[in-house]
């Protein structure tokens, strides 16, 4: 056997081992490791992810609104010149958790994905006019962003989650339109300020409870009701 050739197999030999080396580094790696595209989380993991994403929102809308509340709402009567009634409020929600655990998991699913994609308007705006008002505090307007763009990455997971869960079946949530935008542009600083009370309000309130359906649908759907 001459050196060329002889070269030729050993480098067709190492070829073979580095494969067989990657391809066991990917098989013991963790699911979707580097964000890879053609990546498909189970189920389980879906819902993991979207569950402790929601968990998060849900505190920082919290702390947001409690921090607003604070800081201009004292003393003030914003909760009897705010509106009752949020713009999600023509959504049908369950009243209460029985409610939701005998709801069908496809509608509940179709529900938080309407509440997610009825704020995202809202959030836009609300972003912009946060991050251009001088006299809301940094950690106010970090906060407003951090849901903003949290949000949108949990309506990413449940478009996810739901083409495994109801492969095929066609986009059929329940939207409501906003239409808040003048209550934080025009008017004086009173009337912006009941605005955003109202606005931070709800957030609250809807966060609130995607993150209780999502826990739900986690129940009911992986394990099975057994939770």
């Amino acid at each position: 056997m001459d050196s060329k050739q002889s070269s030729w197999k050993g480098s067709l030999l190492l070829l073979l081992v580095l494969n067989l080396l990657l391809c066991k580094n990917v098989a013991a790696s963790p699911a979707c490791a580097g964000g890879a595209a053609n990546c498909r989380l189970s189920l389980q993991d879906l819902f993991t992810r979207a569950v402790a994403l929601s968990d998060n929102i849900y505190k920082v809308a919290e702390d947001t609104f409690r921090g607003f509340q604070k800081t201009y709402a004292t003393g003030r009567e914003f909760i009897s010149r705010a509106i009752n009634s949020c713009h999600t409020s023509t959504i049908p929600t369950p009243a209460d958790k029985d409610q939701a655990l005998n709801t069908e998991s496809g509608t509940l699913l179709n529900t938080v994905r309407g509440l997610l994609r009825s704020w995202e308007d809202p959030l836009q705006h609300l972003t912009t006019t946060v991050r251009d008002m001088k006299e809301f505090p940094a950690d106010m307007i970090r906060r407003v962003q951090e849901i903003e763009y949290k949000t949108h990455q949990l309506r990413e997971g449940m478009e996810k989650i739901i083409k495994q869960v109801e492969p095929g079946v066609v986009n059929n949530d329940i939207f409501a339109a906003w239409s808040g935008l003048s209550s934080l542009q025009k008017g004086d600083k009173n009337s912006h300020l009941v605005g955003f009370y109202n606005l931070f309000h709800c957030l609250r309130r809807d966060t609130n409870k995607v993150d209780n359906y999502l826990k739900i649908l986690k129940c009911k759907v992986v394990h099975e009701g057994s939770c």
